[in-house]
């Protein structure tokens, strides 16, 4: 799927249920995804064990979530995410060019 299918797809889901939270709140969720992203890592490489009443976490799952977190915001302010990712991927190449060879 394309990404601009995924923006699309994400965008009937958040219509079909109630619609875009505010730029802030859906910002707080981006950062609390990191959270639970990180929290995971921690456990994964044996820096912080889980609690034994914790469940296993999954990474991908926790990618995922801030995946459709920043789409959604991206959404709300009619980002084209290809387009942008193109520019950024552009402009890495060309400022580190010489830098990790």
């Amino acid at each position: 799927m394309k990404l601009s299918e995924i923006q699309e797809k994400i965008d009937a889901w958040i219509q079909e249920h109630g619609g875009y939270w505010t730029p802030l709140s859906m910002f707080s969720s981006i950062i609390e995804e990191c959270g639970e992203l990180a929290r995971e890592i921690n456990h994964l490489e044996g820096f912080k064990p889980k609690k034994p009443t914790e469940k296993k976490g999954d990474i991908g799952e926790e990618l995922a979530d801030l995946l459709f977190s920043v789409i959604c915001l991206a959404n709300y302010y009619k980002i084209d995410l290809r387009e942008k990712l193109d520019q950024v991927l552009e402009k890495y190449t060309n400022r580190d060019a010489k830098r990790f060879k």
